[in-house]
């Protein structure tokens, strides 16, 4: 494959923070607008429709992005072997578990954004369990092709691996649109980041990221 043009890839870049910049307004305008939130939000079949609505239009603009550089996106295999890849993700995971659960006590962030329910409601597992495939599979899917896949890529590419970790882990946790919770997204994000500079891959990543976010979901069961 030819070298990357250096206009295309500055195009490419500005056409991603575009995308950003939108899911951050759009993040902290949909948090912040409505003083009145739905707690049991997750209890409708509507928020996995829409949702998911969401994420498939994203996907299509990452995907316009990077048309003719799907390299971009890291859909691929580790660089290293399978098993040093998985030693990584697992270093990932608990790093940023740790770091996570050290900040939750004061930083509160799962109040702040208030999605999950206070209760278990069993008549309501049908669409519980549709937004968990939402929220623990397409968004990490989405979310990670978006900031580990493209947005690491170009921003590696033009300005280094290290400002691409910190860039992206920043943009990541802002993309939330939340103020408490965004040291504890940032320190995710950052981790994801690392581990796709380390492997070259965002498989991995997708886990991780897949994992938290059912780690999260399944705390209604024990409310």
């Amino acid at each position: 494959m030819s070298e990357p043009r250096p206009g295309s890839v500055n195009r490419k870049l500005v056409g991603w923070f575009v995308l950003v910049g939108v899911l951050i307004a759009q993040g902290y305008a949909g948090n912040y607008a409505d003083k009145t939130k739905d707690l049991n939000v997750l209890y409708h079949y509507s928020t996995a429709i829409g949702s998911a609505v969401v994420y498939a239009i994203m996907l299509g603009l990452v995907l316009w992005i990077a048309v003719r550089r799907r390299d971009l996106l890291a859909l691929r295999r580790p660089s290293t072997s399978w098993l040093a890849a998985l030693g990584l993700t697992v270093l990932v995971f608990v790093g940023a578990e740790i770091a996570i659960q050290a900040m939750d006590p004061f930083l509160h962030a799962g109040r702040e954004q208030g999605l999950l329910p206070k209760h278990w409601l069993p008549k309501h597992a049908g669409a519980y369990a549709a937004n968990w495939v939402v929220v623990a599979g397409i968004a990490p899917f989405v979310e990670e092709l978006t900031f580990r896949g493209l947005g690491y890529s170009l921003l590696a590419e033009r300005f280094g691996a290290w400002t691409a970790i910190g860039a992206t882990a920043l943009l990541f946790a802002a993309s939330h649109g939340l103020f408490q919770a965004l040291p504890e997204l940032a320190a995710l994000g950052a981790g994801l980041a690392w581990l796709r500079s380390r492997i070259d891959s965002i498989y991995p990543g997708m886990i991780v990221h897949g994992v938290f976010n059912s780690l999260a979901l399944s705390a209604v069961f024990f409310h």
